[in-house]
């Protein structure tokens, strides 16, 4: 077992608190609030260490790059911004897909991602206006995230 360190606890702490899958690169900066000194090699090799022992888990969508999140959470879906790329845990499941496969074959797993546009990027016009006084663009990034699970 690899020793806790306070880089790896940095990068724990910012997939926790960020309550969605991230890619490395956001790993790297929320990380960095805690060890500004971080680079993207120490992320990348303590990511995989915390994989290895089961801490977390790659979230894996068509075409893009490997996100991470905390093992443990129930099963789950994602939602992709295609705005802003972000991605966005889904707690709900339409449940037994079986009676999508071809006859005679066995349904043991699904992923399932939904595409669209996030809260913080839908379209002015869809939405009414969100500000804050700190903002004057009136952008405002949060996010939530939940992990994936199999069925």
């Amino acid at each position: 077992m690899e020793r806790n360190t306070r880089q790896r606890s940095a990068i724990r702490d910012a997939i926790s608190l960020a309550a969605r899958p991230l890619l490395p690169q956001e790993v790297l900066e929320a990380a960095r609030h805690d060890v500004p000194g971080l680079g993207i090699a120490t992320v990348y090799r303590n990511l995989k260490v915390l994989v290895e022992e089961g801490e977390l888990q790659q979230v894996n969508l068509p075409g893009e790059n490997p996100r991470f999140e905390l093992v443990g959470q129930q099963h789950h879906h994602h939602f992709q911004c295609r705005h802003c790329q972000r991605v966005f845990d889904v707690h709900a499941c339409p449940g037994d897909l079986s009676r999508l496969a071809p006859q005679g074959f066995t349904v043991e797993d699904h992923d399932l991602t939904l595409y669209g546009r996030c809260v913080d990027c839908v379209a002015p016009a869809d939405k009414p206006a969100r500000r804050k006084a700190s903002d004057p663009g009136g952008h405002t990034h949060t996010g939530t995230h939940t992990p994936r699970h199999r069925s």
